[in-house]
């Protein structure tokens, strides 16, 4: 590489700023998005599942815009047209991922469509990052690149903080809670207001950043043009994967361990939060059912055209007075208004009554059942649709239902017959115990996770500043992987909100490194004919560590006992993030730095 061309900091920065749009949205996404589906209707044993079609999407699309991008020039640049392309769809999903609750959907369709908003948002992203990163290796000399990639860490991580403190700062002015189902409005303007600063910094880079024309960029990497063009089968893939230099393999280990740490992080950090520092209320969700000694475990089961049991939760049916039914639309019990609309009221995300079959008034109490007044002589009680079962039921499980806007009748999906019952005595049911997501409690913790997380990048930018300065690097990444797994390990033992900034800020030090680190070490070693090519391979390293992550998370999840609130123990996979970046750390001293500078390039 020709090193006579330093670049002034302004120009390091402006290569760089857009990154901090990107990483706002990175950030929402990061923090929220397990908060979103949780709020939806998701068990926590899926949540890690919902992960794996990002970074799949990634693992596919990822090398092919690198080795596109080192083939593209045209009037807009080489890698600033996958910015463009990468920031317009991520601005797009953004504003429909957090109203995937608000949209009329049924839980499964709520769940399905948010799915493939995070599909898209995850790739999107990634898209709009990775031409930063390219940029750097295009257009700064080795010399600088350390300084250049710790700028980019500062304003990854000043991102970071505005989209993980957003939704505590908005709950000051908007409500922090919402109906069941549905996503606080907190949250839906933290990514409405993430999507136009992204707009705003994307504009911005167009403005000021202009890309090296190809004989200039040749020249800057001693890239003999015309021997590259006899040269055939640079830009095949596979080809350039065998002739990797070694620290592309070595410091990918390292990657593997890190990335699957913080998807855990990622995946299950607001329900540890609520659970230590918020102590958040369980609720039972009805998983299936055993009848004659068998097991059907499904979402949804139908007596007829009426939800028996709807997305884990019984339906319910009506209340019984004194022993007589009744399916009313409201009812007001001593003034306080249990039913609206024909469905039970929800205080602070809880039912004002168990909707599960119980006494929701005694003798004496006063009653207006649709506007008509009863005093209950012996009492009141809920009626789940499941007491209703009699001889002439016919039961159905579906995997899948949505009720269709035209004729308001469910139509089921993936659908297979029940074993005839002629009561419910026949039927057991069977429990899961999972957090309420959609108590004040869950929701506060959802806040501070996203507080937590900006300490986690308030402390990543100050150690970034340290390691700019470090000048032996397999050290200084080593020791930062091992702060972190400090930091998560602790939170097992933190039951105090304000004590979690100290495992957070812990966190912070292996975030830096992960950002910084690998990027510097992998480009000095590249040569500049392929390096957009090759970084997109390295995603791989980002992504593969968490399909693998996500795939094994419900697994290792059910390992450990339960909370003693009887929900799972989620505290305990940051736990275990906490061991994979020990092995990180480990890893790191494998890795043999080589300079491309140092070696004949063609």
């Amino acid at each position: 590489m020709n090193d006579q061309r330093d670049l002034s900091f302004w120009k390091l920065w402006n290569l760089s700023f857009g990154f901090f749009g990107v990483q706002i949205a990175y950030a929402l996404q990061s923090s929220q998005v397990s908060r979103i589906f949780s709020t939806i209707g998701a068990d926590p044993h899926e949540l890690s599942y919902f992960w794996i079609l990002p970074p799949l999407m990634g693992l596919i699309v990822q090398p092919i815009v690198g080795s596109a991008s080192d083939r593209t020039w045209n009037r807009l640049g080489r890698r600033l047209p996958y910015l463009l392309i990468g920031a317009l769809i991520a601005i797009v999903v953004m504003c429909f991922l957090p109203n995937a609750g608000s949209l009329g959907l049924g839980i499964s369709q709520a769940i399905l469509f948010g799915l493939v908003m995070l599909m898209l948002l995850d790739t999107s992203i990634n898209m709009a990052m990775q031409p930063f990163k390219m940029l750097v290796g295009d257009m700064v000399n080795e010399k600088q690149k350390g300084l250049a990639y710790s700028i980019q860490s500062f304003l990854c991580n000043a991102g970071s903080v505005v989209g993980y403190i957003a939704p505590f700062v908005l709950a000051w002015f908007l409500s922090n809670t919402a109906p069941a189902g549905e996503v606080p409005p907190t949250v839906t303007w933290a990514f409405y207001i993430g999507a136009f600063i992204l707009a705003l910094c994307v504009l911005y880079t167009f403005i000021k950043v202009r890309e090296m024309p190809p004989a200039e960029y040749a020249a800057f990497h001693n890239i003999n043009l015309e021997e590259k063009k006899e040269k055939k089968g640079d830009g095949n893939i596979l080809r350039l994967l065998v002739k990797a230099p070694a620290v592309f393999w070595t410091v990918g280990l390292v990657q593997f361990f890190c990335w699957a740490a913080f998807l855990y992080m990622w995946t299950y950090s607001t329900d540890a939060v609520a659970y230590q520092a918020f102590d958040a209320p369980a609720i039972q969700t009805v998983s299936g059912v055993t009848i004659n000694g068998t097991d059907y475990n499904d979402k949804f089961i139908f007596n007829n055209e009426r939800p028996v049991i709807e997305n884990g939760r019984l339906s319910f049916a009506g209340i019984e007075i004194d022993g007589s039914f009744a399916s009313p639309s409201t009812v007001v019990v001593n003034g306080d208004t249990l039913v609206a609309g024909g469905l039970p009221v929800v205080n602070g995300g809880v039912a004002k009554f168990d909707v599960n079959g119980g006494e929701l008034a005694s003798a004496g109490a006063s009653l207006v059942v649709d506007g008509q007044h009863y005093i209950v002589e012996e009492s009141a009680v809920s009626v789940p649709e499941l007491a209703r079962i009699n001889g002439s039921t016919v039961l159905t499980m579906a995997h899948m239902a949505n009720i269709d806007k035209g004729t308001g009748k469910y139509v089921l999906e993936q659908t297979s017959s029940l074993p005839a019952v002629s009561s419910p005595d026949e039927i057991t049911l069977n429990y899961n115990t999972i957090l309420n997501s959609s108590s004040a409690a869950y929701q506060a913790a959802g806040d501070w996770n996203g507080i937590l997380f900006a300490v986690q990048a308030i402390a990543a930018v100050l150690w970034a500043v340290v390691l700019a300065g470090v000048r032996r690097r397999k050290p200084a990444y080593s020791l930062s992987l091992l702060i972190g797994a400090v930091g998560f390990i602790s939170v097992f033992f933190i039951h105090n909100q304000y004590l979690l900034f100290v495992s957070y800020a812990l966190m912070g030090c292996a975030w830096a490194a992960m950002l910084a680190m690998p990027f510097t070490i992998l480009t000095n070693a590249l040569s500049g004919g392929n390096i957009g090519t090759y970084l997109g391979l390295f995603n791989c390293t980002i992504t593969i560590p968490q399909i693998v992550a996500a795939l094994c998370g419900g697994a290792i999840l059910h390992c450990f006992p339960a909370a003693s609130n009887g929900a799972p123990l989620t505290v305990g996979m940051l736990v275990v993030s906490g061991v994979l970046l020990i092995l990180g750390a480990a890893a790191v001293w494998i890795i043999k730095e080589t300079f491309a500078s140092q070696e004949h390039k063609s």
